[in-house]
């Protein structure tokens, strides 16, 4: 990793140059964004660290990677033999990177930061929390000159995403956001995340890995709409469409002047966790800047019953796909194929395209066999790539992008015989899985309110997870999109009807495997009663779950029933679109328990 360590003297060269003595790089993009084009891949370029979560700090003459549980292990890997030292976030031993900073530099010396990269929320705290240590944070873009060979931005063209798919137009939802934007006292409200806008604009790209979204910036007030996109992008139909939903067009790189342009008796709303703090600083100080919640993105959180049933068709194709790829797999298995975690999941992305509507993955599949499936995050590499074999156990989390809906699934099966130990974790992960979607639960439920019910079996053995248990999910959008989640963290956002979200609790043994199930739920209306209005889960996913690994005897009758329920309701639906042949093997792999 010789190069890595090159690129850092070369930016602590730059730095000397401006008297800073510390350097912060995010591993974002000035959208906020969770996959971002190659670009502003900056994080990356400067440790070849490529997971979707971290931050490297450094100064003169330390550099450490800050990341979660998640990535200890692809930390690790990646981070060997360049100088950056991987920094544990949540381990008791691990400063966070304010702290770290405050015992590392002295009073009066500079941190600097690129405040494309960072939110307004971020920045402020950041800038607020240093000042208390007696450092002094700097706006300064090092990068930019020392990254030579950098890629340029996509031009791809966008697309039209049609109104028989969205169950909205145009004009519907920016009268929706009009009234949202009244309710918070906001003349101009003025958006950077990418799928916020092209849910309102009901456009699609191609413009970064995975989510199909497109680069732009956009402004909305009382009487217009505005949308800041490269001129390569548009095509004669989006030109059309853009015109006939009375939609000004600007160039990407005129935001900062149409912000400076806002007159200063306007009131000025941004998403506070999204909007870049370069940008903000381009508003009129004279201006009311009010920092809030984006309305787009509470918004698109409930789908529509368009969205909706897009979103059951999605998930019936995806069951199909993975009903179709585990016969395939058995089958290979038996012949003796040469398997490996890279050639699966390029096969399971062929079963998906065979669907009609598919439009890519949803995110990089995580095909971990073994030791590998206990890296949370793992994605098979040529280097890393392992042949599976007839023993073992496989996890599978992957997801396919339809013009229906966006579908994310994992399971996690076993290959030959399992061992008592891989039975007994794999039921207490299923036990958490089913207590959680059989969840009846009051109006005004957050998230973290429901998380123990995925935990409670592990934990009542001293086991837990480290990541989230759900996360949102988007309509033809981003495979993981808030604000609602399911997670120990506190989420002021409570669930309500409309809202999709994943339930996947998981138990990981480091070098043995991992185990994860997950289904997408939907939020919807249980009973009213005396006490009031009582919610609950509609489970979407449909693809059997492998009780070769359940020890029936730690079920309960309850749980017992939800699992032979649920696979009568997966055959019912799956079986039509199957040959006779496919159909007899997955009524066996759903028979009752």
């Amino acid at each position: 990793m010789t190069h890595i360590n090159e690129r850092l003297a070369l930016l602590r060269q730059a730095m000397k140059e401006v008297g800073i003595s510390a350097y912060i790089i995010p591993g974002t993009d000035p959208h906020a964004s969770e996959y971002i084009a190659d670009f502003w891949k900056e994080r990356e370029w400067i440790s070849g660290f490529d997971g979707s979560a971290g931050t490297v700090a450094l100064t003169l003459n330390k550099a450490g990677l800050w990341t979660d549980s998640r990535y200890f292990l692809q930390g690790a890997e990646q981070l060997e033999g360049t100088e950056i030292q991987l920094m544990k976030q949540g381990e008791p031993e691990t400063l966070e990177i304010v702290p770290w900073f405050a015992s590392e530099l002295k009073n009066g010396e500079k941190v600097g930061v690129n405040a494309e990269m960072f939110s307004v929320n971020a920045y402020a705290s950041m800038k607020t929390q240093l000042a208390l240590n007696g450092i002094e944070l700097v706006s300064v873009d090092l990068l930019k000159k020392i990254w030579t060979e950098r890629p340029e931005l996509p031009k791809n063209p966008f697309y039209i995403f049609d109104e028989r798919f969205t169950g909205k137009s145009v004009g519907e939802k920016l009268t929706e956001l009009r009234s949202e934007m009244k309710k918070l006292y906001a003349d101009v409200f003025v958006m950077s995340a990418l799928d916020d806008i092209a849910w309102l604009f009901n456009i699609r790209g191609n413009d970064v890995d995975y989510n199909p979204v497109v680069i732009a910036y956009a402004m909305v007030d009382n009487d217009s709409a505005t949308l800041f996109i490269s001129p390569e992008k548009i095509t004669d139909e989006t030109k059309q469409y853009l015109e006939e939903n009375n939609i000004l067009v600007k160039d990407y790189f005129e935001i900062k002047n149409a912000l400076a342009g806002i007159h200063n008796s306007k009131s000025v709303l941004v998403d506070g966790d999204k909007f870049n703090q370069s940008l903000f600083e381009a508003i009129p100080a004279e201006c009311t800047k009010r920092t809030a919640m984006s309305p787009v993105f509470k918004l698109k959180a409930v789908k529509n019953d368009v969205e909706l049933r897009g979103i059951r068709n999605a998930m019936i194709k995806d069951g199909v796909a993975m009903t179709r790829f585990f016969i395939w797999l058995e089958k290979a298995l038996k012949k003796g194929e040469l398997l490996t975690e890279i050639s699966i999941t390029d096969k399971l992305r062929s079963f998906r395209e065979d669907q009609k509507n598919f439009k890519g993955d949803s995110f990089a599949t995580i095909a971990g066999y073994r030791g590998h499936g206990a890296i949370v995050h793992y994605k098979a590499s040529p280097e890393s790539d392992v042949e599976i074999k007839k023993k073992g156990i496989l996890l599978l989390d992957s997801g396919g992008q339809y013009l229906d809906g966006t579908t994310d699934i994992t399971r996690t099966i076993s290959i030959g015989k399992p061992s008592g130990k891989a039975k007994y974790d794999y039921t207490l992960v299923l036990k958490g899985h089913i207590q959680l979607g059989m969840a009846k639960f009051p109006v005004n439920t957050r998230g973290s309110q429901l998380d123990i019910l995925a935990r409670k079996a592990m934990w009542d053995e001293g086991i837990n997870y480290g990541h989230g248990t759900g996360h949102g999910i988007g309509h033809f959008l981003n495979v993981h999109e808030g604000p609602q989640n399911i997670r120990m963290d506190e989420n002021p956002i409570t669930l309500v009807p409309g809202m999709i979200i994943s339930n996947e609790p998981g138990l990981y043994r480091t070098d043995k495997y991992g185990i994860r199930i997950e289904n997408l739920v939907h939020v919807v209306p249980a009973e009213k009663t005396e006490f009031g209005q009582f919610l609950k889960f509609e489970t979407l996913t449909l693809c059997y779950i492998d009780t070769k690994l359940v020890e029936v005897e730690m079920l309960t009758e309850k749980e017992r029933n939800w699992l032979n329920e649920y696979h009568k309701r997966v055959y019912d639906v799956i079986s039509p679109q199957l040959s006779e042949k496919e159909r007899k093997w997955l009524r066996k792999k759903t028979e009752e328990i």
